[in-house]
């Protein structure tokens, strides 16, 4: 009895040590199976945010809390790639990285983190290394690029090459225009030579013609002007106005009038070559329209601000020659023209005498004044009738022609308001027009324009008015 006791107590024993053993490994069991038992399945976050399964690895992210190393000053620091790489037991990486456990080789890898693969992509690490690399090469060329730019020397040269390379010498041109046979000419030589080719026995009246219309074109310039003058120009062109062709007497006119403009040395030599009487004698004689306007042109250009020439002007019989061709231009082109240069001529009078007030002036304004008060022009213009022939022209449709009558009647009025009083016609004409004009007015203040061009014309009909109450 006591051996078979014996027997089960040592099967006891031996039961009781076995399942010990068997919790053991249990418990081993469960704490490899608490980290990642192999094989098992494991739900990762999906960064798009839904969820994946993985079957051999897992990825945690490394922060700066969770480095339980960071007492061990012996461990080596492993610098992430975009790669995995496998971490050593004596390895520790930097805050941030993305750190997974491969079960299937059952080593710890290690890559950069998300945050950081935003930063460090291959376009960004291709650009930094083509910026940050440079061939030997391109650093020589930078060497001796930085020198020539402290070389003032070396720019004036790099300078100078450049700009022979744009241009040719001067040498080189002269013996290519020499080859070429170009002639430079000067505008006086210019002059000479039309004037030599109108002379010429050969030229036709068309060359002429263009020779002329040439000549009016340099003749703008007040040194081409004198310089013709002084080489014989204006007596050509005097001939050109007695010409018996109608189309050179137009262009000679042209040429004539254009060089007396605001020019006073051609206007004293016109005067002394006898340009005025020709001029009249021409307006005087049948011609064409064309004709008459291109020679009132050159008498009214010779007139302007001269009172030598006026005088002449008056004279001469001027004025007679004017009111005849008043009184045979229907049209109004003629008559516009000829009372604008009367009106000229009265207002530049006036203009100089109330100046001449004053004591302190040169002696060449006074000697102005004193030619001016020779020019009896307002007793001309009564004793010739041209009282009554300005206000014809206020009988014309074209504002225009009125608006130069107006202005002419009131600068003639000093002599002419007794006239203008007896002329019954003419107070007529005034009311008239005054009521069409303030019409017009009425439309331009409605359009915005309260001192237009009709209202002007109303306070000359009105002034002129006031002065025949």
């Amino acid at each position: 009895m006591r051996f078979i006791s014996s027997q089960f107590g040592g099967a006891s024993f031996s039961c009781l040590t076995l399942f010990v053993l068997l919790l053991l490994h249990f418990c081993h069991i469960v704490s490899i199976v608490g980290q990642k038992s192999d094989g098992a399945l494991t739900v990762v976050e999906n960064p798009d945010g839904g969820e994946r399964v993985g079957g051999a690895e897992e990825e945690v992210t490394v922060d700066d809390d969770d480095d339980d190393d960071d007492d061990e000053g012996d461990l080596e620091v492993v610098q992430p790639t975009e790669q995995w790489q496998t971490l050593k037991p004596s390895h520790a990486v930097p805050a941030g990285s993305r750190v997974r456990l491969n079960l299937q080789t059952g080593e710890r890898e290690v890559r950069l983190g998300d945050e950081q693969l935003k930063y460090w992509t291959q376009e960004h690490r291709e650009k930094e290394e083509t910026q940050s690399s440079f061939s030997p090469d391109e650093l020589k060329r930078a060497m001796k690029k930085i020198k020539e730019d402290l070389n003032p020397a070396s720019k004036d040269t790099q300078r100078q090459d450049s700009v022979e390379s744009k241009y040719r010498p001067l040498e080189e041109l002269k013996r290519d225009m020499a080859q070429l046979d170009l002639l430079v000419e000067t505008d006086v030589q210019i002059m000479r030579r039309l004037l030599d080719q109108f002379n010429s026995s050969n030229s036709t009246t068309e060359q002429k013609m263009s020779i002329l219309l040439e000549l009016e074109y340099l003749v703008h310039q007040v040194d081409n002007a004198q310089s013709l003058c002084s080489m014989g120009g204006l007596q050509f062109i005097l001939e050109g106005l007695n010409s018996s062709d109608f189309r050179l007497q137009e262009s000679s006119a042209f040429v004539l009038g254009s060089a007396l403009a605001s020019n006073p040395v051609v206007q004293v030599k016109a005067v002394e070559s006898g340009a005025l009487q020709t001029l009249l004698t021409t307006l005087a004689t049948a011609q064409p329209l064309r004709v008459k306007k291109k020679v009132l042109f050159a008498v009214a250009s010779l007139l302007r601000h001269f009172p030598y020439a006026q005088r002449h002007f008056l004279s001469h019989g001027g004025l007679q020659v004017l009111s005849d061709l008043f009184r045979e231009d229907r049209g109004g082109i003629l008559r516009k023209r000829i009372v604008t240069m009367l009106y000229d001529m009265i207002s530049e009078k006036e203009l100089i005498s109330q100046v001449g007030l004053d004591s302190v002036l040169d002696a060449a304004h006074q000697e102005r004044v004193r030619q001016y008060s020779k020019v009896s022009l307002q007793g001309e213009l009564f004793e010739k009738g041209w009282c009554s022939l300005v206000p014809q022209l206020l009988e014309s449709t074209e504002h225009d022609y009125r608006e130069k009558a107006l202005r002419a009647l009131l600068a003639m009025a000093p002599v002419c308001l007794d006239q203008y009083r007896s002329n019954g016609s003419l107070l007529d004409s005034l009311l008239s027009l005054r009521d069409q004009y303030q019409e017009m007015v009425q439309s331009e203040i409605t359009l915005g324009e309260e001192n237009g061009y009709f209202a002007e014309i109303v306070q000359l009909i009105d002034a002129l008015h006031v002065k025949m109450k």
